[in-house]
């Protein structure tokens, strides 16, 4: 086996210290695999007893070679120890030190037992039997063939990755990344990223432009690269989707772009050309003939969207010979109740549209009437299906109807041989009837993969309220749906005299007509389920909202904690934050107990946490909430269980995680709670928005709390959204700028 890496430690010195250290690892007390920063006891040669060395290193194992160069030092609380600017790791040879190279966890399949075995039977030779003569690991008991491949699989991975490490190591990038990249590019990864080290930003989760920026600053590439121009415009459209654009306006781009990469204009217009011209970008004219430029992935979806859309309505309904007005008096019968006016109204637009828009804010009857839409087709033998955007508003909507319901990833079922959806245009769901609850949450990607898989006889339905806010992803499908003029469109708005006495509903009706919320006055020994506790300053929210949580809202109402509240808040960043209302909070309700700490967060069991990318293999999405149930050390593991199901992180994976006691409203699309609490302040003033908080009033099933200041809920309630995503998707739908009308496929 070669010798490890050498890593350098940033430091400020000038020639290398002439203090030197050699020796074997005993054991890693510390690492921090995010900054490479390690703790190591080493047997040194020359000095008794075990030594303490501290110093980055991309990677460090147990029985391994050292060799550092640095000074010694005295540290006031551990002692003296070895403080290393420059370290080589090399394989171990001595039996003792192979030994517990082996068994330090670091090749799976091999233990502390296998170890010693693999020592004993091969010697100094094991490494080499390992590599190039694996078949010979059988003669040691207990290894059979699937053992023995699981073992050299290992070792291959375990030393393409250390590969990796150094050399990402050796060019500022944190070793954390590693696995994800040799995941991604696998032996291929060295070359892929000197070729192009902004592929990174564009394929691995964690890394973004800036850092992709750094890598290529330490390979040479220049700033006025061309390369580097390409990529930025790229990584400039990517943040504007993530805003919710599906494209914008080309001269904005430009010039967004030259001030972010400190470029003139020119060269972005090149980049902007050379990206048109080799299909990487699109070029559009938007309303007034304004030039768009869309990433060519979003311009495929929301083009094929419009026109499968188009195509889905051009076809027979699988209703069609059905008397509505008989179907609507049977379906009373059946479910026990007259509907409203409107809800009779739509569901003959269900029995007669085949693609449908049935949108509404709370308790207008939205899930009664999905009850009798399903009850009406499923009286004609028909197959209806049910899907959501995430997991929760799939639970709701199965308990709602009685019927199974799944996520739309869930729904499609990801085929990771092919990276795509197994149901699509050459393999349609087998179904009669799609019906998508929570359709305000639909990004224009997502909206394309579930409606190419619905066949031509199927009908389609999009229940959701348009007044919520729109997806976290590109695009606002319903509302360009709605006002495309193309698809037929049912509006509820009789609020149920049940619902109406509730103060929930009732504000969540106010706010969105841009009136301040009612705060009912009732006494200490009355409850109500809508409050507002006044709180000035930042440092003031942030403790009522702890108190609340903690103490007063479980106390008086019986909630629980952990799984009856839930705090949202419009922002991630600052006092009132998700990110240190979730670091607060976890010290208040779960301070205590088996933790790691890893990419700047501690996951502790019994944590609340977050899902934050669709993570296919796992079967997790975007979204998805769950608790910690175990960290393991030793296998360098967390499990998390989802509902009824254990799912399993290694340690460099938990980047995908992150605390949820606190989560940003857009998160909370598509879910409910029994209690929510929310910090509204003049601090989220860029982001108070009145479809912000009426989203966030609308999640609370119970009891809603709203902690901060009038003025900050005013400034909500008075501001009716910000300026309109840049999308085609209404157009495309009326048919007023270019779509392709051959048949969809």
């Amino acid at each position: 086996m070669n010798p490890g890496p050498t890593a350098t430690a940033p430091a400020g010195t000038g020639a290398a210290p002439p203090d030197a250290l050699a020796g074997y690892v005993e054991r890693v007390t510390f690492r921090n695999d995010d900054t490479g920063f390690s703790v190591m006891k080493v047997r040194a040669r020359g000095h008794r007893g075990e030594v303490a060395v501290i110093g980055t290193v991309a990677d460090v194992n147990p029985g391994e070679w050292i060799e550092a160069k640095g000074e010694w030092q005295v540290d006031p609380r551990h002692g003296r120890q070895f403080r290393a600017v420059e370290v080589r790791l090399a394989a171990p040879d001595s039996l003792e030190g192979i030994e517990k190279y082996l068994g330090s966890g670091l090749i799976h399949g091999i233990g502390p037992v296998y170890a010693k075995k693999l020592v004993e039977r091969f010697g100094r030779d094991v490494f080499d039997v390992i590599e190039t003569r694996s078949a010979l690991l059988m003669q040691v008991e207990g290894i059979g063939p699937t053992r023995r491949d699981r073992i050299k699989s290992a070792w291959a991975e375990q030393r393409a990755v250390r590969d990796i490490m150094a050399f990402l190591f050796s060019h500022g990038v944190s070793p954390a990344r590693a696995f994800r990249i040799y995941k991604r590019y696998g032996e291929r990864a060295i070359q892929t990223v000197r070729l192009d080290p902004y592929c990174l930003a564009r394929d691995i989760h964690g890394i973004g432009f800036l850092s992709a920026d750094r890598i290529a600053e330490r390979l040479g590439i220049a700033r006025d690269s061309a390369l580097r121009a390409r990529a930025g415009v790229e990584y400039a459209l990517g943040e504007l989707t993530a805003e919710g654009h599906c494209a914008y306006p080309r001269d904005a781009l430009v010039t967004h772009t030259a001030e972010l990469l400190g470029v003139d204009d020119a060269l972005v217009e090149a980049a902007v050309a050379a990206g048109l011209s080799d299909g990487r970008l699109v070029a559009r004219t938007g309303p007034a003939s304004v030039p768009l430029v869309y990433l060519a992935p979003l311009d495929l979806a929301e083009r094929e969207l419009a026109r499968r859309l188009r195509w889905l309505a051009g076809g027979g309904h699988p209703l069609a010979g059905v008397d509505p007005d008989r179907a609507v008096a049977w379906v009373e019968s059946r479910i026990r109740l007259q509907l409203a006016p409107a809800q009779r109204e739509a569901l003959r637009a269900a029995m007669s549209a085949k693609v449908l828009v049935i949108t509404g804010g709370p308790g207008v009857g939205k899930t009664t009437l999905v009850q009798a839409i399903v009850r009406v087709f499923r009286a004609r033998k028909l197959r209806v299906t049910l899907c959501a955007p995430t997991g929760r508003a799939a639970k709701r909507l199965a308990e709602s109807t009685g019927a199974e319901a799944k996520t739309i990833h869930r729904l499609l079922a990801f085929d990771p041989a092919s990276n795509g959806f197994r149901h699509g245009a050459e393999r349609p769901l087998d179904t009669d009837a799609v019906v998508v609850d929570e359709s305000s949450m639909l990004d224009v990607t997502l909206a394309w993969n579930l409606v190419r898989a619905v066949p031509r006889r199927a009908a389609l339905i999009l229940v959701g309220d348009v007044d919520q806010l729109p997806s976290v992803g590109p695009g606002m499908v319903l509302r360009d749906a709605i006002e495309s003029g193309a698809i037929p469109v049912q509006r509820l708005t009789q609020v149920f005299r049940q619902a109406a006495r509730s103060h929930i509903v009732e504000n969540a009706h106010r706010i969105n007509e841009g009136q301040m919320p009612h705060i009912p006055e009732v006494g200490r020994d009355v409850k109500t389920d809508f409050y507002f506790v006044e709180a000035a300053e930042p440092p003031q929210v942030l403790d009522a909202v702890v108190r609340l949580v903690r103490e007063r809202i479980p106390r008086r109402f019986g909630f629980d904690r952990m799984d009856g509240i839930q705090v949202l808040t419009p922002m991630q960043r600052g006092d009132l934050g998700a990110r240190n209302l979730n670091t607060v909070l976890q010290a208040a309700l779960n301070p205590a107990g088996a933790s790691v700490e890893k990419y700047g967060t501690v996951f502790r069991v019994g944590d609340k946490v977050m899902q934050v990318e669709n993570n296919y293999d796992k079967d997790v999405f975007n979204g998805d909430i769950g608790r910690v149930v175990e960290v393991r050390d030793a296998e360098r593991e967390v499990r998390v269980r989802f509902d009824d199901r254990a799912v399993v992180y290694t340690f460099p994976e938990l980047d995908e995680l992150v605390l949820s006691y606190a989560i940003t409203i857009h998160k909370s699309q598509g879910s409910e709670y029994p209690c929510v609490v929310i910090p509204v302040h003049t601090q989220h003033y860029v982001m108070l928005q009145r479809n912000l908080l009426y989203t966030a009033v609308t999640r609370g099933r119970k009891l809603v709390v709203l902690v901060g200041s009038p003025k900050a809920v005013g400034i909500a309630v008075s501001r009716a959204g910000a300026g309109r995503r840049v999308t085609l998707l209404r157009e495309r739908l009326a048919g007023t700028v270019e779509t392709d009308d051959a048949p969809a496929p």
